[in-house]
């Protein structure tokens, strides 16, 4: 059973990421058809090649300097916020991380925490506003619960994907209050939110990748 993640296990954990994102593109542009432009899946693509391009170049460097890395790649992706807020949230983990070379189930959920608190100060919306942090926010909570309670780190992964996935399908239920789809106000309601989906997708594809590592 893993018992820390270093390195090793944060480029498993992304090329699950990259994996689930390539088998939902589509999703998530039909998603996306119904309030915005449609074209979140070409963007979470476009942000799947970027973090293919870190895991390859990622030998010989320390967690910090590859999550780092991770974030700035982002940074630098073009369709609309998708880029700068998931490239914030990485660039929180990195910073998060520090120098350290392993992480248990307490330090990677204090790292993940990290990240929400460098994303929100980049963004306006809040829990409940049909964004991705609908998705975050509950991975994250999940997470902690499952440090406070001891789980190990696969079971802590596999929790925060659920809570993604729950709080994905949630924003079936709201209103959205920020972005292009706020001008639809009352039409949103019923569709499920492409960033929040796409959050789900890179919390499963954490789990998935941890449990390739697994003998």
């Amino acid at each position: 059973m893993i018992a820390t993640i270093g390195l090793r296990e944060w480029t498993a954990m992304l090329s699950g990421a990259i994996a689930q994102v390539r088998a939902g593109h589509t999703r998530l542009s039909e998603l996306d058809s119904i309030c915005g432009d449609g074209d979140h899946g070409t963007t979470m693509l476009r942000a799947a090649n970027l973090l293919e391009k870190c895991v390859a170049q990622s030998s010989g460097k320390t967690m910090q300097a590859f999550l780092n890395d991770v974030g700035w790649a982002l940074m630098g992706l073009d369709g609309g916020a998708t880029g700068p807020l998931l490239g914030s949230f990485f660039l929180g983990v990195s910073e998060t991380v520090g120098l350290r070379n392993e992480l248990d189930t307490s330090s990677m959920a204090e790292a993940f925490e990290g990240g929400l608190a460098f994303l929100t100060r980049q963004s306006r919306a809040h829990v409940g506003d049909k964004s991705m942090l609908d998705a975050l926010v509950p991975a994250l909570k999940a997470m902690r619960r499952s440090a406070d309670e001891g789980l190990p780190l696969k079971e802590a992964l596999h929790a925060a994907a659920a809570a993604a996935e729950e709080g994905a399908a949630s924003t079936r239920n709201l209103v959205a209050k920020i972005g292009r789809a706020r001008y639809l106000g009352e039409k949103t309601l019923g569709a499920q939110d492409p960033g929040a989906t796409s959050v789900s997708l890179l919390f499963r594809g954490f789990y998935q990748g941890i449990v390739t590592l697994e003998p």
